[in-house]
């Protein structure tokens, strides 16, 4: 799964390498490198497939900003609500607040100075001139380079208008594409030029026509160019010459496959982003395209550079440039079968989710969320598609309610909570007692008490605990019980939390229900053991969760036992233990980009460092957690109970430093990205001579101990 960066400030950027050659343009990329010194918002316009991503791209690695430049992919964003999201998911902001992600980006990028390339705006123009409008005018450190077939129309956008290539360029894109086919094309060949002139110089017509020169000559190409020429312009000759030429070009391509592969690249276009291979035998097979030929004609797709192959983290992934796909989309239409394929596709993704949600309890839980990652868009359009089909409630909020450990484990509370707000509302009578919409709801609290935002958790789960005795739905109530005691721990009613775990894991036992949240449960339990002053029978629940956790290879619940076993050997005075358990805490928890255990894990160890006699990393590493908290709600939870070791340790630290040089130590943690927060917690410091450590647990001023 690739990692993503918190709060934009380490300097590296999303962009993604390039792969081969880029070609010419050195006059535009000058102009465009001009514009973007010049102006914050620049926007660079031209037809589909003039190259307009592959030129601000190149551009957007030469501006190095402070903060880096970061690229955001809209063109899979259907909705134009999650133009937001969409920026908030590049830039690494991951938020476990209520805020909004219009707020989320404008608390975050305030002060920052960084370049945000937006690409594929033209179907999104609205919602995308919003956005730019409320950075640009609160953030100046931030500007912005946007890609599309039309402006964005916004105060101050400076243009770029892009034109297909110059004969010569594209004589030599020509012939560095049609080598990597391993096909040499001489550039002072007249059919070659002669076909680069009628594809009018644009890049995408002409890398689909040198994906066939590995079959034809330059001068069957030709001839076959001249013949959907004379039948496609006349289809609309009021349209520019190159909008023609890239219809025809794409068109052209299309006519040259043979039946089954235009079947398959119709029905490939229901996809959303990228894809891999089962998916695609999957939800394109049947009715004249048996399972077992897809592979074939899908290779014979990406021959043809209809389709692009990419390696991913999660594997091997495929793609359609968007007009290459909106061309397929229309065949799919014609051919009257778009409702089936989108049937189709959701099943799909219901399957996978199915299938990820099981698998989490598992070693592979790392695969799973690199898989559940690389699928999002099409997850979303498969959510979507759910939500606004009356007939498929049930499945939106099965969907909605199975990617709980999306929305929790892999730091994606914010987008879960958009989908689970829809998914509880939507046909809510029809719906109230099934299995589907009662873990919807059960979900929905999770997310909102991690969110801090407690009532609506209460709401949530009193309805979910209603409708679930009336359906006499046992498990329903056991997660009902659950997520009410998870509520009453981080709101310090540690009596009510601990008799409502204890009910629910005895619930779990009856059911035979076990997986990672009933080992949060057993967890939960141990916190509130702890916080009442009990460690010996914390470390006794937590250990036993090491044990199971060990046995099925989980890794995330594992980060919060562990978390109370270093709490537990640092209060009895082995700082060295609780750094080697609170290490293991940090690496899993950021590995899954799941920030609540990250900050828990680096308040705790700042506690251990001052122990250690490092008053002054201490200091750091407290100023960094602080920065991290906003993105996940209120600070611990405004809890007397975890505040209790955060004040332990800034009291020391102060002791030892004073106000002034601790305060100057929390700055600069506080000017820490995420990444370079983990590393540095995960760097052990010197050996000082240490302070003295407890021997028993901190005990918050407003509670009966911990």
């Amino acid at each position: 799964m690739r990692e993503q960066r918190d709060a934009g400030t380490c300097p590296a950027g999303n962009l993604p390498l390039e792969l081969d050659a880029f070609v010419g343009r050195a006059t535009e990329l000058a102009t465009l490198d001009g514009a973007l010194r010049e102006a914050r918002l620049v926007t660079v316009t031209g037809v589909g497939g003039v190259g307009k991503s592959r030129l601000a791209g190149r551009a957007a690695s030469r501006s190095a900003p402070r903060d880096g430049a970061w690229r955001v992919e809209l063109a899979p964003v259907r909705d134009p609500e999650f133009v937001d999201y969409a920026v908030v998911e590049a830039l690494g902001l991951a938020d476990h607040t209520t805020r909004t992600p219009r707020e989320t980006l404008l608390a975050r990028l305030a002060g920052r100075e960084l370049l945000l390339l937006l690409d594929g705006v033209e179907h999104l123009v609205d919602s995308c001139a919003g956005l730019v409008t409320d950075l640009l005018g609160r953030c100046p450190g931030l500007r912005v380079l946007a890609v599309g077939r039309r402006p964005l129309a916004v105060p101050g956008e400076r243009l770029v208008p892009l034109a297909p290539l110059a004969e010569e360029d594209a004589v030599t894109l020509l012939s560095v594409r049609a080598a990597q086919h391993g096909v040499p094309v001489g550039r002072a060949d007249d059919e070659v030029r002669e076909l680069c002139r009628r594809l009018d110089g644009i890049p995408l017509a002409v890398e689909l026509a040198a994906g066939r020169l590995d079959t034809l000559t330059p001068g069957q190409v030709l001839g076959r160019l001249d013949d959907r020429f004379r039948l496609l312009t006349g289809e609309n000759r009021a349209a520019l010459p190159r909008h023609r030429a890239l219809r025809t070009a794409i068109g052209w391509s299309h006519e040259l496959c043979t039946p089954g592969q235009r079947l398959l690249w119709a029905r490939l276009s229901v996809f959303a982003g990228r894809f891999d291979l089962e998916a695609a035998e999957y939800v394109c097979s049947g009715g004249g395209l048996p399972a077992d030929e897809v592979l074939d004609v899908l290779s014979a797709l990406l021959a043809q550079s209809v389709l692009t192959r990419e390696e991913t983290p999660a594997g091997t992934r495929y793609r359609m440039l968007d007009t290459v796909r909106a061309y397929g989309a229309e065949w799919l239409e014609a051919t009257g079968d778009a409702a089936r394929l989108r049937r189709r596709h959701r099943d799909w993704y219901v399957g996978l989710v199915t299938w990820c949600e099981l698998d989490w309890f598992s070693p592979r839980q790392p695969e799973v969320a690199a898989r559940i990652e690389a699928e999002l868009p099409n997850l979303r359009a498969a959510l979507d598609h759910c939500l606004s089909d009356p007939d498929g409630a049930h499945l939106g909020q099965y969907l909605a309610g199975s990617l709980w450990f999306l929305w929790v484990g892999c730091g994606r509370l914010a987008e879960g909570r958009h989908w689970l707000d829809q998914a509880v509302r939507l046909d809510a009578e029809r719906t109230a007692r099934e299995q589907s919409r009662l873990k919807a709801l059960w979900v929905l609290a999770y997310v909102a008490i991690l969110q801090g935002d407690p009532v609506s958790a209460r709401a949530a789960l009193r309805e979910c605990r209603e409708e679930a005795e009336r359906a006499r739905n046992p498990l329903a109530v056991a997660y009902a019980v659950h997520r009410t005691g998870c509520l009453a721990l981080v709101t310090d009613d540690m009596v009510g939390a601990e008799a409502l775990l204890r009910s629910a894991l005895e619930r779990y036992r009856e059911l035979g229900e076990l997986n990672s949240n009933v080992l949060m449960a057993q967890v939960e339990l141990a916190m509130t053991r702890a916080f009442r002053g009990d460690l010996a029978d914390a470390v006794r629940l937590c250990e036993d969760v090491r044990r199971v956790c060990d046995g099925h290879g989980e890794r995330w619940a594992r980060v919060y036992a562990l978390y109370v076993l270093a709490y537990a050997a640092w209060s009895d005075g082995d700082a060295a233990g609780a750094r080697r358990l609170l290490s293991v805490c940090l690496v899993d928890a950021h590995r899954f980009r799941d920030l609540l255990g990250s900050v828990l894990s680096l308040e705790l160890l700042a506690l251990v460092t001052v122990t250690e006699g490092e008053a002054a990393e201490a200091a750091v590493l407290q100023g960094a957690a602080a920065r991290i908290w906003p993105a996940v709600g209120l600070p611990l939870f405004g809890s007397a109970h975890y505040n209790a070791p955060h004040e332990l340790c800034e009291a020391t630290a102060r002791e030892h430093l004073g106000d002034e040089r601790y305060q100057e130590c929390v700055r600069r943690g506080a000017r820490l990205c995420r990444e370079e927060a983990v590393a540095r917690a995960l760097r052990r410091p010197p050996e000082p001579a240490a302070l003295p450590g407890p021997r028993g647990a901190v005990r918050p001023a407003t509670a009966p101990g911990t």
